[in-house]
This record gives C-alpha cells, sequence and structure tokens, in this order.
C-alpha cells in the first residue's frame, strides 16, 4: 500500500490537501435544502436557550465572571460551532464505518496520501461551509433578537478564527479516533451516541464550563472537549472577561498535536490488521 508523499514535493502535497479541502467543501454545499433546515432548527434552539440564559443570570447576574451580554454571545457562538466542530457526529462518522465494513477503506488506504491527513482536510473543507453557512446565519439572527457582546478590536476575531480552526482540528481528531474502532468493533453506533453526549455536556455546549462546580469543573478542563466550543468562546469573550488568549489556543494546539498523533499510531495498527486480514 502507498502511504506516503515522499515523492512528492512540499508545494504539490498543499496544492493536493487544498484541492481535497475544496472537494470537501463542495460536497457539503450541495446539500442545500438540509443547510436551510439546520439554519432555521438552530436558530430555534438558540432562541429557546437565549430566554433560558437570561431568566439565569436576571437571577445570577455575572454568574461564572460572564455579564448576560456575555452569556448571550455564549449561546449563539455554541450553536455556530455545533457542524464545524462535528459535536453531534458528521464528517468522517457518516461513512467511515460503513467503508470499514463494505471493504471500500481499501480504496483509501491505496491513495497516495496517509489516510489521516486526506480525511482531516476534506473535514476542514466541510467544516468551512458549515461555519460559513449554518454557523453565522443563526449568529447573524441572534444578534437582530438579542444585545450581544460584540469585540472591539479586529485581532479579537483573527485569534477567534484560529481558536474555531483549532477546535475543527481537535473535533476531526476525536471523530477520527472513534471511526476507527470499526476496525475493531462490527458495531460502533452504541459508542457514537456516547461520544455525542459527552461532546455535548464537556464542550460547554449545554452549559459554560464556568459555572459547572468545582469538581466537576475540573473534570471538563482536562478533557479535550472543552476545546470545541469553550475555548472558542472565550476567546471571543477575553475582552470583557479578562482571560488570557495564548494559553486557550496553546491548548487547542496541544490537543491537537496529541490526539492526531494517536491517530497516526492507530491507523497504522489498523493498516497491519487489514493488510493480515488479506483485505
Amino acid at each position: 500500500m502507498v502511504t506516503g508523499l515522499s515523492s512528492i514535493g512540499v508545494s504539490t502535497r498543499v496544492r493536493l490537501y487544498a484541492a481535497v479541502a475544496v472537494r470537501g467543501f463542495r460536497r457539503y454545499s450541495t446539500y442545500r435544502a438540509a443547510t436551510v433546515g439546520g439554519v432555521f432548527t438552530n436558530t430555534v434552539f438558540g432562541v429557546i436557550i437565549a430566554y433560558t440564559f437570561v431568566a439565569l443570570w436576571e437571577q445570577r447576574p455575572n454568574l461564572g465572571g460572564y455579564t448576560q451580554q456575555e452569556a448571550l454571545t455564549f449561546v449563539w457562538v455554541a450553536q455556530a460551532l455545533i457542524m464545524p466542530v462535528g459535536l453531534l457526529g458528521g464528517g468522517i462518522l457518516e461513512e467511515f464505518a460503513e467503508r470499514v465494513r463494505s471493504g471500500a477503506v481499501a480504496t483509501d488506504l491505496h491513495r497516495p496520501t496517509p489516510l489521516l491527513w486526506w480525511r482531516l482536510a476534506e473535514d476542514f473543507g466541510r467544516a468551512a461551509y458549515h461555519f460559513l453557512t449554518r454557523g453565522l446565519a443563526p449568529v447573524l439572527i441572534g444578534a437582530l433578537l438579542f444585545d450581544l457582546a460584540w469585540p472591539r478590536s479586529v485581532s479579537t476575531y483573527a485569534w477567534f478564527l484560529i481558536a474555531v480552526a483549532l477546535a475543527v482540528g481537535v473535533g476531526f481528531a476525536i471523530r477520527y479516533l472513534m471511526g476507527l474502532l470499526a476496525f475493531w468493533v462490527i458495531d460502533i453506533r452504541g459508542y457514537l451516541a456516547l461520544l455525542t453526549i459527552t461532546q455535548l455536556f464537556f464542550s460547554g455546549m449545554v452549559l459554560p464550563l464556568v459555572i459547572f462546580p468545582g469538581w466537576l469543573r475540573g473534570l471538563a478542563e482536562v478533557l479535550p472537549f472543552r476545546c470545541l466550543v469553550q475555548v472558542p468562546a472565550d476567546v471571543l469573550l477575553h475582552e470583557g472577561t479578562g482571560t488570557e488568549v495564548l494559553p486557550l489556543l496553546a491548548l487547542q494546539l496541544l490537543w491537537v498535536a496529541v490526539l492526531l498523533f494517536v491517530g497516526h499510531l492507530l491507523t497504522a495498527a489498523a493498516v497491519r490488521k487489514v493488510v493480515i486480514q488479506g483485505g
């Protein structure tokens, strides 16, 4: 099996992965009805959660160090990130297990690129599409309905986009590792359901992690899931909360590196399993 690009120059590799990302973007842009439905769903849930937060913060002003404006901003940032970071699955998890069961994964392994990096590039294309559509649209609607805490500095938006890109990387790596289970487990649907619940709770999607009780917050902070929602939201809100940005980005970068390295090791083990089985 060809699993490397040792004979291809760096510029060629960059163009190849960029083309894969563009393909991923175009692939998901064909599902326009699903996009419109998703924007509507995210907006409705955003409004419901936002009014819940209004009631909560009226009773507990500055809960978790957030003003009501900042808490409402958190709500809409979370809604914007559901699809890009894959909180509900998506991307590789939609098809990877089936490709393993059917044997079609052999085609993926014969590409002149490592499976991990090919899928990562494709997922960034998917995430970019969802961020520009199902992400931004609900936020703009939320901004019309509620008073949100918008950053004053352009650099804050730049840091936020970097945090979102790293969140996408963490989200992909987690889902990729789960997808690799298909090489050893016949049916991974139960694991996917458990992953979804865990991600929603420990990412900050259900409630900001800053309002968790001490021991639970401590647990949430040592898991990678906070990088999916809580960290990007804190980066966007750092002007008001005083949170340091660089340590948050460093945390995300660390988890991306660790999870992708583990993914690389498990991919190699999966390839050996396929060869042993004669796949």
